[in-house]
């Protein structure tokens, strides 16, 4: 991460174009030069930061991950006093607000696309790392609690699959499986949290 403000200012810029450039063109057209025009910077700009193209996607996903722990974050502070319950639904509702509206986010979410010979949801435990970390204190239990972090993994890995599902179903996301994978993410939470 650069420490001055005006390059900084810069990487935010490629980011963002980055994730514009997704959005009309998908990964597999994505190309340095590309963003290197939609940012208005000279492509060595570009390679300043990034040696290609799965390295600057790969930063924005690390953003859009910060993104959207910040989002979570702020919805649990607004809230006030949360249950698990409000909680979990929290942590999806932000999820599906910015695959619908952050410009990238459709395509790449938390992690750059897998190549066929490699699974997705590499970025998973990560996620479930980060939102265990977040939520755990607000849930009454321990940052460290290895039975949480597993039920976290497991809550997060099957969302992704469902969620996955909603958004190809329609673009928009399907409100009834996403209806259908909170009433499953209760009916597994419910056993371990209440």
């Amino acid at each position: 991460m650069p420490v001055q403000r005006r390059s900084a200012d810069r990487l935010a810029r490629i980011l963002d174009a980055c994730a514009d450039v997704l959005d009309e063109t998908g990964y597999e057209d994505l190309s340095t030069r590309a963003v290197a025009v939609r940012a208005g910077v000279p492509i060595g700009s570009v390679y300043r930061f990034f040696s290609n193209k799965r390295a600057m996607a790969d930063a924005l996903a690390h953003r859009n991950l910060d993104v959207y722990i910040a989002r979570v974050a702020d919805a649990v502070d607004a809230a006030g006093t949360v249950d698990w319950r409000r909680a979990m639904d929290i942590v999806l509702d932000v999820y599906v607000g910015m695959k619908k509206d952050m410009p990238g986010f459709a395509l790449l979410d938390f992690s750059v696309p897998a190549p066929a010979d490699r699974p997705p949801g590499g970025a998973n435990p990560l996620v479930a790392e980060r939102l265990c970390a977040l939520l755990a204190e607000p849930l009454g239990r321990s940052t460290d609690d290895a039975d949480l972090m597993r039920v976290f993994v497991v809550c997060v890995e099957a969302s992704d699959a469902l969620l996955q599902l909603a958004f190809r179903n329609e673009p928009s996301g399907d409100p009834v499986i996403i209806a259908e994978t909170k009433e499953l993410l209760r009916a597994y939470l419910a056993r371990v949290l209440d």
